[in-house]
């Protein structure tokens, strides 16, 4: 549901509960970043943590309907001496848009197989924390699930510039996620995982699939995810009850948990209907995960007993499945891509298929 300016900027405003921000440029061609301005208006810079992410060019390029706008790499707009002068740009943009001196993070936004790969992207990003526009730079790949190859690659090949890689991850969505998490803590890269609530399923509160609004993103999951997903949850609930967690609490200490995670970013969404839980309970229930995981081993293999979603979709990115011409989200395996398989032991065509 739509929230007022005044209501979005107060949610927005780091705080001593929740002190990060994350925005990217794309987000209303510019005005996510403008709306986190409004919040960060008169804070002290120290209070606070931005993260910001770049790579969609929707200044010289065209909106491609659903698809979006094309990734900066696309040769249409540009070639590899170009990249460095986009990121600079790019990036400057960002940061006055928000009102701020420089970025903690700075994450190249669902990039294309040119984006993963290329020491020009990576070199560029890493002028931009060397020049001071940010304290360190990451991948955020998206915007579906999948991108497993593309990211450990990266990681192979430029993993000594990168500080930050955001995943999704949640305990109903550790594939294929998890199969990236060895290559991150071998690179020293940390991560921030999204969609930790599971389309807001862990807040509690997710409506029926017929009450979605007709553009929610939501509504491209297979029909009965919501269903499904309260099933399981209800198997789990008794852990976050053993340990007085919320099950979004319960789901961030799973999250947590797994290696190389050391952020968690779920999606504060107000939901329809009389008991939907308000935005700022869920900050506030965001703010009291607790400090010291509380989970053991045992509850953890419990939860993954339940959650385990191998093989459930079909992913993007690099992929043993692709047919056709390669896209700006989906791309064929090339001969890197399966040396970086052997490397990390993953089998392409067992652990990166739908399988049902």
């Amino acid at each position: 549901m739509p929230i007022d300016a005044d209501r979005l900027t107060a949610l927005l405003r780091p705080g001593p509960d929740v002190g990060t921000v994350i925005t990217a440029d794309v987000y209303g061609t510019g005005d996510a970043d403008r709306a986190v301005g409004a919040a960060l208006d008169g804070l002290d810079r120290s209070s606070y943590r931005l993260v910001g992410m770049i790579g969609h060019d929707f200044v010289r390029g065209e909106r491609q309907g659903a698809k979006g706008f094309p990734r900066f790499t696309d040769p249409a707009l540009r070639g590899p001496d170009a990249y460095p002068d986009y990121l600079r740009e790019a990036a400057e943009r960002s940061l006055e848009r928000c009102g701020s001196d420089r970025f903690d993070v700075l994450m190249l936004h669902n990039p294309d197989h040119v984006g993963y790969s290329s020491p020009v992207v990576w070199e560029g990003m890493a002028a931009l924390r060397a020049d001071g526009l940010t304290d360190a730079i990451g991948v955020a790949p998206g915007p579906a699930n999948g991108f497993t190859l593309d990211v450990v690659s990266c990681l192979d090949a430029h993993g000594d510039l990168l500080d930050w890689a955001m995943l999704i991850l949640n305990p109903f969505e550790p594939w294929p996620g998890r199969l990236a998490l060895p290559a991150c803590e071998r690179h020293g890269v940390r991560v921030i995982a999204r969609v930790v609530d599971y389309g807001g399923v862990f807040w509690d509160d997710v409506p029926d699939e017929d009450q979605l609004a007709p553009h929610d993103h939501r509504g491209f999951r297979p029909a009965g995810w919501i269903e499904a997903a309260r099933s399981k949850l209800d198997r789990i609930r008794p852990i976050a009850g053993r340990h007085g967690l919320t099950p979004l609490q319960l789901a961030a200490g799973w999250t947590l948990a797994q290696p190389a995670v050391e952020c968690v970013a779920p999606t504060l969404i107000q939901e329809p209907g009389a008991g939907a839980k308000p935005i700022e309970a869920k900050r506030a229930e965001l703010a009291g995960i607790p400090e010291v995981n509380p989970l053991t081993a045992e509850d953890l293999a419990e939860i993954d007993a339940v959650g385990d979603n191998t093989g459930c979709m079909a992913l993007k990115g690099g992929s043993p499945s692709h047919e056709g011409d390669p896209r700006a989200d989906a791309w064929p395996l090339d001969g890197e891509l399966r040396a970086t398989a052997q490397r990390w032991g993953i089998i392409p065509e067992r652990d990166l298929v739908m399988s049902g």
